[in-house]
């Protein structure tokens, strides 16, 4: 199996078949196939069967009943899965099936039961959205495991902001972007750049050859172990525009807002209408109509998106990442909310901040980069 620093532990993975268990019985269920690549991910404590950086299904699928764990496995990625991922060391049973027969063991062992699926398949009960809860609390081997990829995310971030130059395609740098990220084993399912007027019309500037002048935007979804860490980072080379200068300071206020109310128990809905009270008073009330928001992270790059209707409740134990923007600026970092507060896991030393003010409460916001 390959080195890993943050391993699963037996604790882990019991307290996930726990969860498992438990919604097979409320829906009294013979087995449930595991087939998402987020859920398998978080079953296996960050077991990895994708060969694709985007695809939501991986190669492989758990079926697990109480009696029973399975690793359902085309012939092709048998032998990686069991030795370099550990999943043989887990006690799973392997049943290998040729890669061109790709339903034949699902077909076999879903006969004449009653079975649910975390994926719409002919046959099975669709548990889609409640898998996907039973992955939001994170135990403690997943926040240390979140530590060390925000930290290593905002390094990757950071470390091609601090090298990107005037005359550098988008292109080139988000290549350093995904350099730096894989050297330090973070696979980046996501990289943003955008330079100069793009970054005022864009809100998702995908990479183009064009070349930079002045301004840049770079953008890191970071994963390891299935946990995805986002952040944002914004460079400019000489003095910053006033007015762009003043939309920073209002987006900071907006993601400050964000971030200061989100505490356990409250209720999605009502952050968010705290937020856009922010954007009015800044004055622009009309800005967070033309960007997501942001909301829990976790196994995706957001396990919820935020909107005026939400209903979901904060928990703790579950990381968090807001990103508000305004037309050519955006604020975003993930941070852990737990019993002991709340830790910023993409934040670093390196990076200028601006203080900002919320409720008596001082929360910092990455600030531009100001290179001559």
């Amino acid at each position: 199996m390959n080195s890993d620093p943050y391993p699963a532990t037996p604790q882990e993975l019991a307290i996930k078949q726990k969860r498992l268990f438990d919604l097979m019985q409320e829906h009294e269920l013979d087995a449930i196939l595991i087939t998402r690549l987020s859920n398998f991910f978080w079953f296996t404590g960050g077991r990895d069967c994708s060969i694709f950086f985007s695809l939501e299904r991986g190669e492989a699928a758990l079926w697990i009943t109480p009696q029973r764990k399975a690793l359902i496995v085309p012939n092709v990625e048998a032998a990686r899965l069991a030795e370099e991922e550990g999943l043989a060391d887990q006690g799973y049973e392997f049943l290998v099936q040729p890669w061109w027969q790709p339903g034949r063991e699902l077909a076999r062992l879903s006969q004449g039961i009653r079975w649910g699926a975390d994926w719409p398949l002919p046959g099975a009960e669709d548990l889609s959205d409640q898998v996907a809860r039973l992955r939001w609390p994170l135990t403690a081997e997943e926040i240390d495991r979140f530590r060390w990829l925000g930290q290593a995310s905002a390094s990757a971030l950071e470390w091609a902001a601090f090298k990107t130059q005037p005359g550098m395609s988008e292109t080139q740098l988000a290549g350093l972007l995904a350099h730096e990220a894989l050297s330090r084993a973070v696979t980046p399912t996501l990289a943003l750049v955008g330079s100069d007027e793009r970054v005022l019309k864009y809100r998702h500037p995908i990479p183009t050859p064009k070349l930079l002048k002045r301004y840049a935007m770079l953008v890191i979804c970071g994963r390891r172990w299935g946990l995805v860490a986002s952040a944002t980072r914004l460079v400019h080379f000489g003095p910053v525009p006033e007015e762009l200068g003043r939309k920073l300071q209002a987006v900071a206020k907006v993601d400050a807002t964000y971030i200061q109310a989100t505490q356990p128990g409250a209720p999605v809905a009502g952050i968010f209408q705290r937020a856009a009270e922010a954007y009015t008073q800044a004055g622009y009330p009309e800005e967070w109509q033309k960007h997501y928001q942001g909301g829990a992270a976790g196994y995706e790059s957001r396990e919820y998106e935020s909107t005026p209707h939400s209903e979901e409740i904060v928990q703790a134990d579950v990381a968090y990442a807001w990103n508000p923007s305004i037309s050519g600026v955006k604020s975003e970092d993930t941070f852990l909310l737990t019993g002991l507060g709340r830790e910023f896991v993409t934040v670093t030393e390196a990076w200028p901040q601006i203080e900002v003010n919320v409720q008596g409460q001082t929360i910092y916001r990455p600030d531009i980069l100001r290179r001559s």
